[in-house]
Formats: C-alpha cells, structure tokens, sequence
C-alpha cells in the first residue's frame, strides 16, 4: 500500500507540476512587456521622469489590460548613454522577452537600439529623440515625439516675417542640434536673414556662459537656441547672469529651451522667448486641461512636451494591441500602429503610414507671465506637420 501510494502520489505531483507549468505558461502568453528605456539619472533625467509619469499616468485612467493583455513596463535607466541603452535593449528582448521597446530620451540611444529592433522584429516606440533620420534606422522604429525640423523650420520663417535680420546661433553639438540648425540657416537665410555668429556646444555638462559671451559681441537682433530638455534652465540662467535679457536680443528656437517640465525656475529673463514647439501647458483645449490637471494631481509638476510625448507612446502601444486583436507579433503591432490618428493633449496626431514618422500641429509660442506663472503661450498654429526632410522626398 505504502508503495502504491507512494507512486499514486508521485503520479499525482507529475500531473500537477504539468498543470501549474501549462498555467503559467498560459499566464506568460497574457502578459504584454513594454520594456521602457529612459534617462532617470543624468543631465537628462528630467526627459525620464516625464515619460515614465505620463505612462503611468495612463495606465491608471485606463486600467492595465488590454486586448486580454496583462501590460506590465520594465524600467530601465540608460542615463542617456547609448552603450547602456543597447545592453539594456538587449537583456530586454532576450532576457524578458518584451514585445516592444520604448522611450529613448536621446537620439544616440534610439540609434544604439535601432539594429536589434530589427532583428528581434519588435517595435520601437520612441518618445522623446527628436533627429530627423531616426524613423530610417530601423523599419520597426514608430514616433510619437517630433523632428527638430518640424519647430526649426517654422521658426526660421516666423523669424524672417517678424523682422529679425541678424541671428547668432548656439546648438548642442550632436544630431538634433545639427538637425535644427540646418533646418533654421535653410529658411532663415533663403528668407534674406543673416547668421553672425554660429557656436555648437557639448552635449555632456555644457558650460555656456563662454559662448553667451560671443553671442552677446556679435550683436545679432536674436539667439537661435537648441539644447536639449533638461538644460534649459541652466541655458537661462547664464543668459540671465550674462546680462542678454537686458540687452534686447531675443532668444527663439524650438521649444526645447522652454520646456514647460522647467520653465516656472527660469525667471523673468526667458520672459519673451518665441518658440515653435508642438505642446505647450497652455494649450487651450479640453482634452490638455484635463491631462495636465490630471498629471498635476498625480505628480506635484507641469507636464512638459516629454510627457505627452510618453503619454501618446503608451496610447499608441495599447490602441495597436486592441486592433490587432491582441497579436503581439512585431509585425502585427507596427501595421496597426501605421496611419493612426487621434486627438492628443497637444492637438490632432497621426502616424504617417510610410514613414511611421509623427505628424502634428507645430505652434508659435511666446513665454508669458499666466496668473503669477511662466507658460508659453500660443499665437499661431501650422497645422498637420510632416517632417520636411521626409516630406520633400
């Protein structure tokens, strides 16, 4: 008996461990897994902690299964260094076998994880970098940020009509700085403007004050300015110090500079400042009161462009997983994605379906002083803006 037992009961364990395998295997195929790259330490960890509020900040409006789905997001800090960004997509895709990857503060790291999106044929979702060939680098690569062309060239036109001749330019000195640059010199010069001065800065702890003092000796009418989210505040800063809000010149550039995540610490000097962004706080629709309203409530800040830009990634993951019917095969998800439209915190957006490059509104902005507060506040709207670049192509 004792035997008989014995082996009924090992027969029976067998079964059971075969059903709690087949169960969990069954629980792992419900999961959904958004591994999420993002800088939380580091000059740009600003850019990180937007993106990562605003995700979580809609999955609590909007529950966290979808299509069936359990979604469950692995945070990953990469500090904005691409070597860190490709190891952690890496261990994410073969390690935790994530279905997407997402985030990506910065253009090195989205061109760090472009290659194995490719191969491991799994969607990258990029939230933040904003240079113009990224979408190029991989066919699974899909937008929900913007291109520094998009606000460069606009700006540049509003720059040539509004009566500034000379402009002295200062970039960060890596892709997206590059990028607006060369879209801002195009139109600008084309429109009859001059460019007097031209310095790039590091990426890495940039120390302006040197360069704002060339700005300041050219004498230009206006500074075009792009640094990246993050170091606006220290750009302004030693503006201020240097003394260029009292000397008449004018700072405008993508909205980057005047990120509304910093803006209320920069004081009066960036009062003035003329952008072309695609978000603001100020925006005056219903649906961006309630999301900043909402993101207020849960976080104590102001949303910034980076948190919609983090906000409008999860949406697009979760509406591409309902209409695929809950497949997570990459190429199921990124056909879903492709020709996506909907209405944003920021305005009407959409996927452009052959270059999964966003398309959206770009606003003229100017920093203005809101019941006792700094927001950049919209006077003009260009709507349904292609990336140039890709456009003329």
């Amino acid at each position: 008996m004792f035997v008989r037992n014995k082996t009924l009961t090992l027969a029976a364990s067998a079964a059971l461990a075969a059903a709690a395998f087949a169960s969990g295997a069954a629980r792992a195929e419900d999961v959904f897994k958004i591994g999420l790259i993002v800088p939380m330490t580091g000059g740009q960890a600003s850019t990180g902690k937007q993106i990562d509020n605003a995700i979580k900040l809609y999955m609590q409006q909007n529950g966290d299964t979808v299509a069936g789905k359990k979604i469950q997001v692995i945070l990953k800090d990469d500090a904005a260094l691409p070597d860190n960004t490709k190891r952690l997509a890496q261990e994410l895709i073969v390690n935790d076998k994530v279905n997407v990857i997402a985030g990506f503060g910065v253009t090195p790291a989205a061109f760090a994880a472009a290659p194995l999106a490719t191969q491991g044929k799994i969607p990258e979702v990029v939230m933040a970098a904003g240079t113009s060939i990224i979408t190029e680098k991989s066919p699974y690569i899909v937008r929900t940020s913007f291109t520094l062309p998009q606000s460069s060239t606009i700006i540049g036109d509003w720059a040539v009509k509004n009566g500034i001749k000379k402009v002295a330019t200062l970039t960060s000195d890596y892709a997206p700085g590059n990028d607006a640059l060369a879209s801002f010199k195009e139109r600008f010069t084309a429109g009859g403007g001059e460019i007097v001065e031209e310095v790039k800065v590091p990426l890495q702890n940039p120390d302006f004050a040197p360069f704002l003092q060339r700005m300041k000796d050219s004498k230009p009418d206006a500074m075009f300015v792009f640094v990246p989210a993050g170091q606006g505040g220290n750009f302004m800063k030693q503006y201020a110090e240097r003394g260029l809000d009292k000397s008449g010149i004018k700072v405008i550039g993508p909205g980057d500079v005047t990120d509304d995540d910093l803006l209320n610490d920069m004081g009066d000097a960036v009062l003035g400042a003329v952008t072309a962004h695609m978000y603001s706080a100020a925006h005056p629709s219903a649906k961006n009161k309630e999301f900043v309203a909402a993101y207020k409530k849960a976080f104590n800040s102001r949303p910034g462009f980076m948190a919609v830009g983090g906000y409008d990634g999860i949406h697009l993951i979760y509406e591409a997983l309902k209409k695929s019917g809950g497949k997570t095969d990459g190429d199921s998800l990124l056909a879903a994605m492709k020709g996506m439209a909907w209405e944003s915190p920021r305005g009407p957006i959409s996927i452009d379906p052959e270059t999964r490059d966003i398309v959206q509104n770009i606003y003229i902005r100017k920093v203005e002083k809101v019941d006792g507060e700094l927001y950049n506040v919209e006077f003009q709207t260009f709507e349904a803006v292609k990336d140039p670049g890709k456009a003329r192509k």
